[in-house]
């Protein structure tokens, strides 16, 4: 061989290597999209809150080797936005809400190059800090709050077998106030192995705990009142998860000062509800009911709630002239997810006295829905997941007919602040 061809063959060969260099190192010539610069701060604000150790996903995603397996899945998921979980149709109502957990279309199209190019780990002085989660039986909001609990609530314990049907739990205790109450916020936790198996539980009334939903701090001059003696009635959804586990959950309430009383009640109602429901086979059904607001009203926030059969579910607003607003629509509800939509302080609806909330139901009785058990059964209303139902539990305050007029003027003026700025 030739002393040009031995270098020709040594510059390919130096080439080749190069490339493999560059691979093996997450490095990928066709992108600069990376793991560590760019995925990670996606998945941790918009994921680990699920997918990290001892939470009820399937898997991990806090580190690249816990990411990478499930990368083509994660960009399905994405892409059809079956993951994170928020679905508010984005096209129509209100869409600003403080605890927005949906994607936006340029963090979907980061992870989408991510993935077509090989998901390249990168540089890792790159990669963000790993975030710092709630750990052992810390109170999420006394970290924030800078102070435990000032009163616990106990549900009685429940032990859900290794294997079998998912079950209801739904014991009544005494809350042990001894004198009325308001509370500033409120959380609600299952144990730390018993999170593996609550799919939500709710203390009626009071808050209801539901993956990556542990309980709310409300706005100022707001509150929820709990009057002395009351009794705290429990309604947890257990499933099996292949061991068996005892578990129970603690309310965890932070009042206000004795003696303070904030402006503004929090009120909770079941919107539409109704057990009046004829679903035949093989049919999808719209349902609606009608909420009347005696007062004028400020929504806090929307959480839709039908069983495995449910579809769709919108608020609207029927205003006293007859005109009719859409607030929010969930146009594709999944009973394994039961989220609260809560608005921004700025974006709530102010519904004048005399509005009708109507509240409009689907479901869908046929063999396309893929969580239909027997789409040959006419279904009805019932507790069951078999059975149906349907409701928005909405939490929102009373106004005077002057504080209406006030907040009406300011949410105009910052409306058009917004609309003007570049």
């Amino acid at each position: 061989m030739s002393a040009l061809s031995c270098r020709r063959l040594i510059s390919c060969v130096g080439i080749a290597l190069f490339f493999v260099v560059l691979s093996s190192t997450g490095m990928d010539a066709q992108t600069d999209v990376t793991f560590t610069k760019d995925v990670a701060p996606i998945l941790q604000q918009k994921c680990e809150g699920c997918h990290r150790a001892g939470q009820m996903a399937p898997m991990p995603l806090a580190t690249y080797e816990e990411v990478r397996p499930w990368a083509r899945l994660i960009k399905s998921k994405v892409v059809t936005r079956k993951m994170p979980p928020w679905h508010i149709d984005k096209t129509v109502g209100i869409q600003r809400f403080v605890n927005d957990i949906s994607l936006s279309d340029s963090q979907i199209d980061t992870i989408v190059r991510w993935v077509d190019s090989g998901a390249p780990r990168g540089d890792l002085a790159a990669l963000p800090p790993p975030r710092e989660w709630p750990s052992g039986e810390r109170w999420r909001l006394g970290d924030l709050l800078g102070r435990p609990p000032d009163h616990l609530v106990r549900s009685e314990s429940w032990t859900q077998p290794a294997e079998g049907a998912d079950q209801w739990w739904q014991p009544v205790v005494d809350s042990g106030l001894t004198e009325e109450r308001w509370i500033r916020a409120v959380e609600v936790r299952p144990t730390l192995k018993g999170r593996q198996i609550v799919h939500h539980g709710n203390a009626r009334e009071l808050v209801e705990y539901a993956v990556g939903k542990p309980g709310q701090i409300y706005a100022k001059n707001t509150g929820q009142r709990m009057r002395a003696g009351m009794r705290v009635r429990f309604d947890i959804h257990y499933h099996s998860v292949g061991e068996e586990i005892t578990d129970f959950l603690t309310v965890g309430l932070w009042f206000y000062p004795k003696g303070e009383v904030p402006k503004y009640e929090v009120k909770h109602a079941r919107m539409g509800s109704s057990m009046d429901l004829d679903i035949p086979p093989g049919t999808v059904t719209k349902h609606q009911g009608f909420f009347p607001l005696p007062k004028p009203t400020k929504l806090l926030s929307y959480q839709p709630h039908m069983h495995i059969r449910g579809k769709a579910m919108s608020i609207e607003a029927v205003y006293p002239d007859g005109a009719v607003e859409m607030l929010s629509h969930v146009d594709d509800f999944n009973f394994n997810w039961h989220i609260n939509y809560v608005y921004e302080e700025d974006a709530a609806p102010l519904l004048p006295k005399g509005t009708l909330v109507r509240v409009s139901a689907w479901h869908d009785n046929t063999s396309s829905n893929r969580a239909n058990p027997d789409p040959t059964q006419w279904v009805g209303w019932g507790q069951r997941s078999y059975d149906e139902m349907y409701h928005a539990h909405v939490w929102y305050v009373e106004l005077t007919d002057e504080d209406y007029e006030q907040l009406t003027k300011e949410r105009a003026r910052s409306t058009q602040s917004r609309e003007s700025a570049p």
